[in-house]
This record gives structure tokens, C-alpha cells and sequence, in this order.
């Protein structure tokens, strides 16, 4: 048998995973590095001062930094919280002030955004209204509450129309901006296609607003929250700046930070959920 005749009856053999790897053009590193270390190393560098606090927190009153008895150590804290969940408090607070501060705030970007659009695109509007909104948006939320307070009383009214005072402007003014700054050449391009005016407004002018709509919209869901805590330590029931005050009238310290912790727990969740919100309707914008 010849020499060729062997080499083709010889059995062909895989290539090392070294071939694989370099005509894939991978490295060793990149082909054992698992995908989710990655996003896992960029979580830890964003919660790492989190953490720290958390740290410091915790270990402060345990070795006399601070008063235990004034600060608890976080895990007390939690479990506090734990025992507000367990015995349905908790529940009840939140639901109180989510109800009043998504009221507010829904009350606010349903008046706020139509406002902003027609003082956006009407000078003559904005030269009528302009006084009267430098008036009002350079007065404080809870410098009104007296004022709520004795025209709509102290019942669930005068808050909700405390969180739509706040939660009004950001909104407001964003929108004006937001309108006033649409590319001219954008909208010159729809003009050309016959776009009538009720079409360029729904169809250009408010989708290329929404990015700078919705960083009022952000500050209003900030303001919503603070502005009812505080106005639910004055006059309330129930909510969770009635929790917060009333743990601390009772001296059940723990609860009272572990309102604190809800409330600003809530505060991350509201930026969140509008951050989300702000990508599903700005969608046709370049991710960076």
C-alpha cells in the first residue's frame, strides 16, 4: 500500500481548541471569562459606596462611635422594618401615601404637559401667563400647606393638591423647553410632507420633546414623595410620614428609621420606574 493511500485512510484530527480560538479571533482570557462577570463587576462598583454606608451604619453604634439608643445599628433598623411588613402597618402607610402622591402626580402631568406645549408654541400665551408662573413657581410647596390646608382642610384634598403645587412646575417648565428646542430643520421636513398641525405636534414636535419632558417629569416624581412626607407629619392618619412621626413621638426609634428606609426605597423605585417609562417612549433614540 502506498504512502498516499495510508495518509488517506489515516483519521483526520479536530483541530486544538487553541485553533478554534485563534481563527475566532478570542483570546484565552475572553473565551473563560463568563459573560456575567462583567455586568456583576459594574453592580459591585456602583453599590460599593452603598455598601460602605451600610458598613458604617452597622458597625457605628456597636462600637460607641454614636449613641445605639439615637441610632440603632442598620440590622435593628431591618428589623423593625420586618415587623411593620409582618404586622400589615407597613402596608397600610405605603398604600396611603402611593395613592395620594400617584393621584398628585397624574393630576399634575395631565395639566402640566398640554400648558407647557401651548406656552411652547404660542408666544402670545407665554407673554400672558409668564407673571403669573414666575409668581407661583418661586414659592415653596409647604409654604402653601397652611394656606390647603384652611380652604381645603386637613383631609386627603389639601395633600393631593400639595403634591400637584409640586409636582406642577418641574413639569411645566420642562415641557416649555422641550418644545421650544425641537430641531427647526425637523420640523421644516415634516411641514414638506404635509403634515398638518394637529399631526406635526403628536407626530414630531412632542415625541422629540419627551427626552426633556421627562426630566421634569423625574424631579416631579421626587418632589411628589417629599413634599407628602412631609405634609403627613403635620396632619394625617396614615401615610408613611405619619410613620415616621409617630415612631418618634412613641420613641420606637428602629420604626422610625425603617420609615426612613421605606421612604426612600419608594424614592428609588418611582426614578426607576419612570427611567423605564422614559426608554419605552424615547425608543428611537441612539442608546449611548
Amino acid at each position: 500500500m502506498s504512502s498516499s493511500t495510508l495518509e488517506k485512510a489515516a483519521p483526520t484530527l479536530d483541530p486544538a481548541p487553541e485553533d478554534y480560538r485563534r481563527r475566532a479571533g478570542l483570546t484565552v482570557d475572553e473565551v473563560q471569562t463568563p459573560r456575567f462577570l462583567p455586568a456583576l463587576g459594574r453592580v459591585l462598583r456602583g453599590s460599593a459606596a452603598i455598601l460602605a454606608f451600610a458598613a458604617l451604619w452597622e458597625v457605628a453604634p456597636r462600637i460607641g462611635l454614636v449613641d445605639a439608643v439615637f441610632l440603632p445599628p442598620l440590622s435593628t433598623s431591618l428589623g423593625a422594618l420586618a415587623d411593620l411588613v409582618s404586622s400589615g402597618q407597613l402596608t397600610e402607610h405605603l398604600q396611603a401615601s402611593l395613592t395620594r402622591a400617584l393621584v398628585g402626580l397624574s393630576i399634575a402631568l395631565a395639566t402640566a404637559i398640554p400648558l407647557g406645549a401651548l406656552i411652547g408654541r404660542s408666544a402670545s400665551v407665554a407673554r400672558f401667563l409668564n407673571p403669573v408662573l414666575e409668581l407661583f413657581r418661586n414659592t415653596a410647596a409647604l409654604a402653601l400647606l397652611p394656606v390647603f390646608v384652611l380652604i381645603l382642610g386637613i383631609g386627603e384634598t389639601s395633600k393631593i393638591a400639595l403634591v400637584v403645587y409640586a409636582c406642577f412646575f418641574p413639569v411645566l417648565l420642562s415641557t416649555i423647553t422641550g418644545v421650544r428646542t425641537v430641531d427647526p430643520l425637523l420640523l421644516k421636513s415634516a411641514r414638506s410632507l404635509g403634515l398638518r398641525p394637529l399631526q406635526l405636534f403628536t407626530k414630531v414636535t412632542l415625541p422629540a420633546a419627551v427626552p426633556t419632558i421627562f426630566t421634569g417629569v423625574r424631579m416631579a416624581g421626587a418632589a411628589s414623595i417629599l413634599v407628602l412626607v412631609a405634609a403627613e407629619m403635620v396632619g394625617a392618619r396614615a401615610g408613611l410620614g405619619y410613620l415616621v412621626t409617630a415612631a418618634q413621638q412613641n420613641f420606637q426609634i428602629p420604626a422610625m428609621y425603617a420609615g426612613i428606609i421605606t421612604i426612600a426605597l419608594v424614592g428609588l423605585a418611582i426614578n426607576a420606574v419612570l427611567l423605564l417609562a422614559e426608554r419605552r417612549l424615547s425608543r428611537w433614540r441612539p442608546t449611548s
